[in-house]
């Protein structure tokens, strides 16, 4: 192999088909990968009239062309589909092993089509794919089924769906090697959908090969270095995992705290890096071809596993009003074991809790109620009692109960860990994400707070449109490459570049790559405007456009959206309503795409 193996495996569950196509080459190059190549085929897949979770939507699993090379976080894959909860372009990458394995079954992508009669798991190897019943799995946690399915770390690996993908909950997600998670706009529903339990990947062929071996081993090296050299990198994600910038964050107030309503947490402290290290931490660990090993493995009276992350701690703790993190761990592992985005469950408690307070809902959810935290994860998987309500985000939620505007979310996807009121810049991330609002497709943590390439002031709102861009084009590079964005807080295109010619043997500039990131937003952009969404769902939650931060470093603020939004669109090549103008589609190829 030499970056791609040209082919993709479609299998119909409808028709009981398994079939292969060939990946167009040209695609390839224009798209990668990943995210990129997942958007350019669910173009042509799943138009407007399709909704999420009739068999006509599909899933499309990719890889990368650097995915199973070896090159650092090489690890990676992509989910792509109609989200169930935005109803727009859902995408989700994850690491670990699995999508590893998937590229040494020769395939780039995995196209699943259609809704199985009865519940089934599906099985690929280098010999090709069969379908397999799974009526003994169907029911069970994600646990269970991944040991069941023979989970065995770099020969075979399982990926699968619990209990909530099948109560099709919106904010169910996918998982692969046990505990990581393709999360974000409820995969996991749509997987359910099609009952399909689980996909299992064992590959054989040898690894992802370089056209010029000295030239990658160069790479490699190089790129080690820097990683070595950051101390981001080299020790505070390995010795305190993502939660060493809860403090941070915290200081500055932009840590969203009880429903957004405030931005600092007065027991962030309680839930950091720092005494998660201290206290439950058994050990960290890595994904395949990592050398961060920012992965945590905790332990607590109730089991054993992986986390909490930053913005589960975050949504579990700040968020809910909770500082108990043993309470925020045992949750976590109840919302692994289930199949759930513990950002956006958590952000859905902390929104029932601000209900419950106001008393537009019944029961004994308040802000700080740790002990609840369990219970309540178990009823939204399983659908019980308001947990069956919950179980469809908190946009539909609130909305419910008359107050959509105590739902923190963007285009209906909850808002992670980051009070844009105190971080200008990741407003307009948030608001013109094209999956909803997210801090993975163009965090501006780096240059807004870790002065990453440079700091620059996070309370103003010009001249940001241009960074916010760039760093989504960036993004989006890194998810159709696909490495782990980690990497690219030290490592430059340039390097991937110049990694991404070393294995495929041709010539690959970091302005081609970028090129490629512009593409696939713009891909996006064009999906969801077919869609039907308008310049009206590029906006931010009524309390964070109009309720200053009472008090901290962030008081006074709020965030001043409309003049980024008009600069952005400047920036973009887009018209005042936010298209993408017939000459922006042009340079970048795209104007086959509409009429």
């Amino acid at each position: 192999m030499e970056g791609w193996n040209y082919k993709i495996l479609d299998i119909d569950l409808s028709a009981k088909t398994i079939t292969e196509q060939p990946l167009d080459e040209g695609i390839a190059r224009h798209f990668l990968g990943g995210r990129g190549l997942g958007v350019r085929l669910l173009w042509d897949l799943v138009g407007p009239d399709v909704e999420p979770l009739s068999p006509e939507n599909v899933l499309i699993f990719s890889t990368g062309p650097l995915t199973a090379s070896g090159s650092q976080t090489s690890n990676r894959f992509n989910v792509s589909a109609k989200s169930p909860l935005t109803g727009g372009v859902l995408h989700a990458n994850s690491g670990g092993w699995w999508g590893m394995q998937l590229k040494r079954t020769g395939y780039d992508a995995l196209i699943v089509r259609g809704k199985a009669d009865e519940p089934v798991w599906i099985e690929i190897t280098t010999d090709g794919a069969t379908i397999k019943d799974a009526a003994h799995l169907w029911g069970k946690g994600v646990f269970e089924t991944t040991e069941l399915l023979g989970q065995d770390n770099n020969k075979r690996n399982v990926l699968c769906i619990g209990p909530a993908g099948e109560y099709l909950s919106l904010m169910a997600a996918i998982m692969n090697d046990r505990e990581r998670a393709l999360a974000r706009g409820g995969p996991g529903a749509v997987m359910g959908s099609k009952n399909l339990k689980a996909i299992v990947v064992a590959g054989k062929q040898k690894k992802n090969q370089s056209a010029d071996r000295e030239q990658f081993k160069f790479m490699l090296y190089e790129t080690g270095k820097l990683l070595k050299a950051s101390p981001l990198t080299s020790q505070a994600f390995p010795e305190f995992g993502t939660s060493v910038v809860m403090n941070l964050i915290n200081e500055i107030g932009a840590l969203p705290t009880r429903n957004f309503q405030e931005s600092q947490f007065e027991h962030a402290e309680k839930i950091s890096g720092e005494h998660l290290a201290e206290t439950i931490l058994v050990k960290n660990q890595a994904c395949w071809a990592c050398p961060i090993t920012c992965t945590r493995i905790s332990k607590t009276e109730a089991g054993e596993g992986e986390g909490p992350e930053f913005e589960t701690a975050w949504s579990f703790g700040a968020q809910c009003g909770v500082d108990d993190l043993e309470a925020i761990f045992e949750a976590n592992m109840v919302c692994n074991d289930m199949g759930m985005d513990t950002i956006s469950v958590g952000n859905t408690i902390g929104c029932a809790m601000e209900l419950a307070e106001r008393g537009l809902i019944e029961g004994d959810l308040r802000f700080g109620r740790a002990d609840l935290l369990m219970g309540i994860v178990g009823d939204i998987a399983l659908r019980r009692g308001l947990g069956a309500e919950m179980a469809d985000g908190s946009y539909r939620f609130a909305d419910k109960y008359g107050a959509p505007e105590l739902s923190m979310t963007g285009k209906k996807l909850e808002l992670p860990a980051y009070d844009p009121r105190g971080m200008q810049g990741q407003g307009l991330v948030y608001a013109t994400g094209n999956r909803g609002a997210c801090h993975e497709t163009g965090n501006m943590l780096g240059p807004e707070v870790l002065a990453i390439p440079r700091l620059i002031d996070r309370f103003a709102n010009q001249g940001k449109a241009g960074i916010v861009a760039n760093h989504q084009d960036t993004a989006a590079v890194v998810d159709s490459l696909v490495l782990c964005k980690f990497t690219n807080m030290v490592v430059s295109v340039e390097f991937f570049a110049r990694t991404l010619s070393a294995v495929n043997g041709s010539n690959f500039t970091a302005d081609d790559l970028m090129k490629v990131g512009e593409r696939t937003w713009n891909m996006e952009r064009l999906y969801n405007l077919r869609e039907g969404f308008t310049k009206a769902d590029d906006t931010l939650p009524k309390r964070l456009l109009e309720e200053p931060v009472a008090e901290g470093p962030s008081q006074g603020h709020t965030v001043r959206l409309e003049g980024m939004l008009e600069e952005y669109y400047q920036f973009r090549g887009w018209d005042e309503d936010g298209v993408p103008k017939q000459k922006k589609l042009i340079e970048l190829g795209l104007d086959a795409m509409v009429d």
